[in-house]
């Protein structure tokens, strides 16, 4: 606790960057929010997806994301809308590069075109479902600890949020549902540990009278971190894994989890942690309202 002054300095600057980043450059929002073309076509065998990709890239659809739907031959198209092109003639000209370049043989089996009104009521079913997990997660910690320990386990889960939501707008990476959804889980992850963080510092207050609240929760953070550190380094090595084999329909999941996780342990150590001991918490707050003595009804020489 003697180096959260630097630790509040270097989160507060990263906070302000992400925040200039989301102010600036926004977010880069995909099809899921903005709407757009979807394509499917059928290739007679099974499609080289980094060939579509690059064949579609040479053709002028650099922002098409191309995966497998159902099986190797199908192949689904995602283009975020253009002015002036309607979805017909955006398929023809996709069918057309692919016909040229790679199969005659090619087949397109259907087109949709997902509207910006569907993307408008994602963005705002996305942010209140994060906004009632906060919620949530505060009522709880307050009930369940203290309302010191509630306040700095949700400023921990902002943080988280909002760097990697940073993260995203500064490198310009598409931001979409499933990366909504690794939001959602790095939020589930973070606050699980901030959770076993708390219990140990509520038992080591009630444990240890003398020592002081610094001291509290330096004790409790190092009796914890062997749990801490094993916990994340095992899932970073999956999210590892994800993140170079896991292929591009998976790439921004993984990062959004992977970064996540990182700036999640070390809120639990020195965000969460922090701010309760800034806000006072003490041993008489994790107390008992009423502690009741084994026997102190009883006549001592009975």
């Amino acid at each position: 606790m003697r180096f959260r002054g630097v630790f509040a300095l270097i989160s507060g600057l990263l906070l302000i960057a992400s925040i200039v980043s989301l102010s600036v450059n926004k977010l880069n929002f995909g099809l899921d929010f903005t709407g757009g073309t979807l394509i499917e076509v059928g290739f007679p065998q099974a499609a080289d997806l980094d060939q579509v990709r690059s064949t579609l890239e040479s053709g002028g659809f650099d922002d098409a994301v191309v995966q497998n739907y159902g099986t190797q031959q199908d192949l689904l198209i995602r283009l975020e809308p253009r002015e002036g092109v309607k979805a017909e003639e955006l398929g023809t000209q996709i069918l057309t590069t692919l016909r040229d370049n790679i199969d005659k043989s090619i087949e397109m089996r259907r087109i949709e075109f997902v509207g910006p009104n569907v993307g408008d009521e994602f963005v705002e079913q996305g942010g209140l479902a994060m906004l009632t997990a906060l919620i949530c997660i505060l009522i709880y910690i307050a009930m369940r600890f203290e309302w010191r320990l509630a306040v700095g386990a949700v400023s921990a889960l902002a943080h988280d949020v909002i760097l990697t939501l940073g993260l995203f707008s500064v490198l310009g990476l598409e931001f979409d549902l499933t990366v909504l959804a690794a939001l959602l889980a790095v939020i589930g992850y973070s606050i699980n540990d901030t959770v076993v963080v708390s219990d140990r510092v509520r038992e080591t207050f009630r444990k240890y009278a003398k020592l002081t609240p610094a001291q509290v929760i330096n004790r409790a953070l190092t009796d914890t971190m062997s749990r801490t550190l094993i916990t994340s380094l095992t899932t970073i090595l999956v999210l590892l894994a994800l993140f170079f084999v896991g292929g591009q329909l998976i790439h921004g999941f993984a990062t959004a989890l992977l970064f996540g996780v990182i700036v999640g342990t070390y809120s639990s150590i020195f965000v969460a942690s922090s701010v309760a001991l800034t806000l006072g918490v003490s041993r008489d707050d994790l107390m008992p309202t009423e502690v009741e003595k084994e026997g102190a009804d009883q006549d001592p020489l009975q």
